[in-house]
């Protein structure tokens, strides 16, 4: 069993700065990889950033230069830094891992989520 626990949301002025971080917790006998993921009121949940084991990272357009995604293998902690905020970046951000029984099984889609936590950005 994995749990992800979310924290570091809250609200900010455009311009502003916001650091999210993600505690793992239980046993992972294959872990596959982390990601990010935000929800506006009324639109679909999108993929804001993925990191792979190996640190290899991918960015959606709208955040890329202004987000980065990182993890801390010892403290098992997923971190969002995230920059230059704007009006558009409000949302519910959730933190999400894919944990499998073995390596062979990793399928590069989350299977964990964390509560989420509300990042407001006013202009």
């Amino acid at each position: 069993q994995v749990q992800l626990v979310e924290s570091g949301g809250g609200s900010v002025q455009a311009g502003g700065s916001l650091k999210l971080s993600c505690a793992v917790s239980g046993y992972i006998f294959a872990y596959c990889g982390m990601g990010w993921y935000r929800q506006a009121p009324g639109k679909e949940r999108e993929l804001v950033s993925t990191i792979r084991t190996d640190g290899t990272t991918r960015y959606a357009d709208s955040v890329k230069g202004r987000f980065t995604i990182s993890q801390d293998n010892v403290k098992k902690t997923l971190y969002l830094q995230m920059n230059s905020l704007k009006t558009e970046d409000t949302a519910v951000y959730y933190c999400a891992a894919e944990a499998r029984a073995a390596v062979r099984l990793c399928r590069y889609e989350h299977n964990y989520w964390g509560q989420g936590t509300q990042v407001t950005v006013s202009s």
